[in-house]
Order: structure tokens, then sequence, then C-alpha cells
């Protein structure tokens, strides 16, 4: 019998389906703030209901608590001041792993439909973990709503796809049998059960604290395990809204909540003999290399998922639409104060400068072009704080603070007044140019607003450079500037040979920074920036293993 949440989402899953294998544009949950979709009071609902999380404990039932921590820090400079609670990690893995036996015992057909009416659910309260992304990571409104809300349901939505088209692939069931010539034929009634692999663990990040744990959440949850979200301690609001919604789903459908649950800790050292136990099968992790090193290195009981820092990069060899490419990269450096993962940090220009169409422009002249582009993009205050949102951490203060150490300063990061929220920490980027040789600067991934034009020997140089970046050095995106056929044929070639996704001319609404689930794969897996992608088969097939029974049937 068809379980009823599998039957009430299956026309989203057919379509999901059909977008993963087709790759056009597609997604079911709409992207825009708007009361007509949403609801007329979704707007107001949403922001009360956040709201009524401040200053308050936030509930949630989980087995082991021994207490409560507020850690939070807005970058919008208002009080937060929610408590969580802080449970023994044993007691959170004893009870996922009673869950899972439940959890099994549904089908893969049953988990399905739970993650689909999660995701549903969180559709539907997408205003309120907007306000929650925006006051934990500094976000802009728009880009907290869309990359928070709906975007990020995009990417789970992406894993459960994935991960159905894997699992459908095994029968339930099957009659083997084999003849024996004179004799009767063997026969035998086979079953195949699909079984998770154990505990989940999806460590979350502090500036993409939905978009980065939804994917490995999903992947984990509908493939027959329970996962523990162990979210950062910055960033813990918008995760524990989504661990409620998932924990209220469950029990309405007659399954153990403790499926998923939250982890909120003090040290490092707590999330690492989470990481470490040997319940836990699979990690999920987005943030620095030194930590992901050290899960990769260390939990080697479990499968690591792990997506690190890179370097990326963006070559400018010639263009025929110049103004246009200055926009583009204006945006691309701008938008949340560079603080993702996809943002270009290197632009690799020739030292005797490009061809374009208002006529050749030396390589000092493009540095400032592009400088004079950001200027003038975040001239007008509104515009500014919508685009940058708010610097997250200090460690990145300190980054815009020191970036003239490694370079030519062609533009200064300044401070803008945010006006509704008046201790806000919003940073305008800063630009730099330095040379090919002077490594140091600019080979290193330097988080936040900071970017370099560096200075190279020609087009051919720049290519190899940028190959060779993502090679020892990883990165999620690379971009390439050039209205020549065979640099453009070049530039593919050494993105193929060195793991990257590689965005051509970039001019118009598209930035290489943004990545659309159902057609882009957020990340590779072949270069040291990450060792996964959003999604492929990969992300999601080794989550699960086929257990088999069989017996003689006459």
């Amino acid at each position: 019998m068809t379980h009823p949440l599998f039957e009430k989402h299956k026309a989203t899953l057919d379509a999901a389906i059909a977008a993963i294998h087709g790759r056009g544009y597609w997604t079911p949950f709409p992207e825009m703030p708007s009361p007509k979709v949403y609801g007329e009071s979704a707007p107001d609902d949403g922001k009360k209901a956040f709201e009524a999380c401040l200053g308050k404990e936030f509930a949630l039932d989980q087995p082991g608590q021994t207490g409560w921590l507020a850690t939070e820090r807005s970058p919008y400079g208002i009080a937060l001041d929610v408590r969580y609670p802080v449970c023994d990690p044993e007691a959170l893995i004893a009870a996922a792993q009673v869950a899972m036996e439940g959890w099994r015992k549904v089908g893969a057909e049953g988990r399905v439909g739970v993650c689909l009416e999660i995701l549903d659910r969180l559709n539907k309260r997408s205003f309120e973990i907007a306000h929650a992304v925006m006051m934990t990571t500094g976000q802009g409104w728009m880009m907290a709503f869309q990359a928070g809300g709906p975007h990020a349901q995009d990417r789970g939505l992406e894993a459960v796809a994935y991960a159905w088209d894997e699992m459908s692939r095994v029968p339930a069931e099957t009659i083997w049998e084999k003849p024996q010539g004179k004799n009767p034929p063997l026969k035998m009634k086979k079953h195949y059960e699909i079984v998770g692999r154990g505990v989940g663990l999806v460590v979350g990040c502090g500036t993409f604290p939905t978009w980065n744990t939804y994917p490995g959440l999903f992947a984990t949850l509908v493939t027959g395990n329970p996962v523990i979200i162990k979210a950062h301690s910055n960033s813990i609001l918008p995760a524990a809204m989504t661990v409620k919604i998932a924990r209220e789903v469950l029990s309405e459908a007659g399954l153990d909540p403790n499926l998923v649950s939250l982890a909120v800790v003090e040290k490092r050292a707590a999330t690492q003999a989470l990481a470490t136990h040997p319940a836990v099968k699979s990690i999920d992790f987005t943030g620095s290399n030194v930590f992901g090193q050290w899960l990769i290195d260390n939990a080697r009981q479990a499968q690591v998922y792990a997506e690190l820092a890179g370097v990326n990069n963006v070559v400018i060899e010639s263009t025929d639409s110049y103004k246009a490419m200055m926009r583009n990269l204006a945006f691309t450096l701008s938008l949340y104060s560079g603080q993702m993962c996809t943002t270009t940090q290197a632009i690799l220009v020739p030292a005797g400068g490009i061809d374009t169409d208002q006529g050749h422009k030396s390589f000092d002249e493009v540095a400032a072009d592009l400088g004079a582009a950001i200027d003038k993009f975040l001239t007008d205050p509104a515009v500014a704080t919508a685009v940058l949102g708010a610097i997250q951490s200090e460690a990145t203060l300190g980054r815009i603070a020191e970036a003239g150490e490694y370079g030519k300063v062609v533009l200064a990061s300044r401070k803008v007044e945010h006006p509704d929220f008046p201790q806000a920490e919003v940073r305008t980027p800063v630009l730099l140019t330095c040379d090919a040789a002077d490594e140091k600067s600019y080979m290193e991934e330097r988080f936040g607003p900071v970017s370099f034009v560096v200075r190279v020997a020609d087009g051919a140089a720049a290519i190899a450079l940028s190959e060779r970046i993502v090679k020892e050095h990883g990165a999620l995106t690379v971009g390439l500037y050039s209205s020549k056929q065979d640099v453009i044929d070049a530039m593919t070639d050494a993105s193929l040979r060195a793991g990257v996704a590689l965005s051509i001319n970039l001019t118009g609404g598209v930035f290489v920074n943004q990545s659309s689930a159902f057609s882009d794969y957020h990340g590779v897996g072949m270069n040291p920036a990450a060792n996964a992608s959003y999604s492929d088969s990969a992300f999601v097939a080794n989550r699960f293993r086929v257990v088999q029974r069989r017996y003689h049937v006459e």
C-alpha cells in the first residue's frame, strides 16, 4: 500500500526526477517573497514568529537534556539571546538508533513521502526562517529569503530526488529460477531491503545554515538514517527551526521524532567526540580546511562529505562586452560581502592588457575600472546594504582590515551605515592588484570581500595559473572572459582536467557565485575544495545498503 504522504507529493517528486535528468530550470518553491504566493499574512506572520523566539528558550523535547545555551551574536547588532537545549550526545545517538528501526520499516516510499512533507512545511515557513537566517548570518533580506528558504529547499528536494532515483532501482522481491536441464529448476524467493548505514551527522556553517545543511540532512534521512544537526554556534536558530518542523512532521506520521535532532555544543572537542562516535556513519561538513581535514583524517568510521575552502578565480583574456563584464563582476564581488564559497577571489589579467569593444585596456585600466564599477554599484546606501548584508564574523573584519598588506589597494573597503540597524557591520569590497609571483597574497582563501587582480604574462599563462590554483588549492567556481574560441576551448580543457565548474562570458543576470538546483552541480569532488557534489548519485548512493534474504520455494 502506497504511503499517503508519498501519494500526496508524488507529482512534485516526479517533476523533480524529470528535472535532475533534463537539467533545465524547474522549482516547486517560488523564490520571490510575494504575499500573493505565500499568503497575504505570511510576511507579518513570519516576522512575528521569528521575534517570538528572541530572548526565550527554544524547546525541542529532546532526550538527555542537561541545560540551555545561548551563543549567537547578530551581525546586525540586534539582541538574539535564544537559549537552546544542550543534550548529552550519547543520549541523542542512542535515541536515534532506536528510532532507526521504525524508519526502516516505513520503506523507501514512506521515507520519501515524509521528507517531501517536511520540505513542504519548511517552504510554508520561509518568511520565519528567512528572518532567522538574515539575523544570524548577516545576509541581506532577499538573499536570506531565497538562499535560506526556497533555494535551500530546492537543494533538499534535489537530494531526495536523487535518493529515490537510486532506491527505486532496487526491487522489493523477486522469484529466482535457474534451469537444471532434465531436473526441476532451482527456485528461490529473494527479498531486498534498503537499510541505512547509521547515524548521520550534519555540521552546519555560519554563513549558509540551511542551504549547506539541507542536502546532507535530506540525503541522509531519506536513505534510512537518523540525523543529528550540529549547528554553527552563531547560526543555530535556522537549524533549530528546521529540526522542530521535521520532528513535528515525524510525530504526526506516527514516527519517532528522534530521527532528527539538534546538537548544541560549546567546544570543538565535543563536536570531535560526536564525529568519531562508532555509531556515526556519515558526516556532512561545510567550513574550514583545518577542521574538514581533521574530520577526513580522524572520523574513519564515517563517510565524510566535505566542502572546504578554495581560491575561486576568473580569467579575463578579452571581451566584446566590457561594460557589462564590469557590472557582472562588480555584483559578483559585492554579493553578501564575498562571504560565499563560490565568490571570485583571484582575477587573472594579462600584463599587456586586454582587447575589448571599447578598445585596448591596460592591466591598470582593467583594475581601476573594476574598482570604479564596484564603487558605482554601491553608491546608493539602500542598494549597498541590501546587496552587501553584514559581516558575519570578527575574523572576516580582521581580514578586511589587514588586506592592504597583500597588494596594492585599488579600492579600499569602507563602512556603510545601515538605516535600520545602526550597529550592523556593513563593509564594501577591497580590491587589490599583485603579480602572479606574489602567491602568498592570493593563493589562499581570504574569506570575505577581499579580491585580487593578478598580473600574469598572457592569456595562456592565466589559464595555466587558473588550473594550477584549482588543482593545488581547490575552487568551486572559475570564470572566463574571452572573445576567442581557441581561448575558450583551452580554458574548457583546463577546467575538465582540474575538475571545476566553468562560467564563460557572464554579462547578464547570472553570476559565477550563483548555483541553481536541479541544473548546476555545486562542487565536482575532483579538487581540494570539495570531495562531493550537490547533488549527484554519488552524494546519496553510499548512504544506504541493500540487505537481502532468500529461501527455497516450490
